[in-house]
């Protein structure tokens, strides 16, 4: 028969450094303020330019919607807007749906 044999290392009389429990944590930290940086504020900078745009909405304004829908405002209730996209043809959508303003 055959046996196997393990070797384990014996402690010879070192102490080991015993780790901060705060420095474990810094490579935690670390990580969120990089996400912070690269995720969380410029997708809250960009909702708050597009909140911005969408109180400033006027009628006459060429908008585009989330759905791809290109049209003109010709009334603002509080939360939705009708839009004209052809001759007699007019739709109504929500304010928050509103994607961009198109350029004159």
């Amino acid at each position: 028969m055959f046996t196997l044999a393990f070797a384990q290392t014996a402690s010879s009389g070192q102490v080991s450094a015993q780790q901060s429990p705060l420095m474990s944590l810094m490579p935690l930290a670390l990580i969120f303020v990089i996400f912070y940086f690269l995720l969380i504020r410029p997708q809250k900078k960009t909702q708050q330019e597009h909140k911005k745009m969408v109180e400033e909405l006027k009628k006459n304004d060429e908008v585009v919607t989330t759905g791809g829908i290109h049209g003109t405002i010709v009334n603002l209730q509080n939360d939705l807007i009708t839009l004209r996209v052809d001759e007699n043809v007019r739709i109504k959508v929500q304010k928050g749906h509103i994607a961009r303003l198109k350029k004159a």
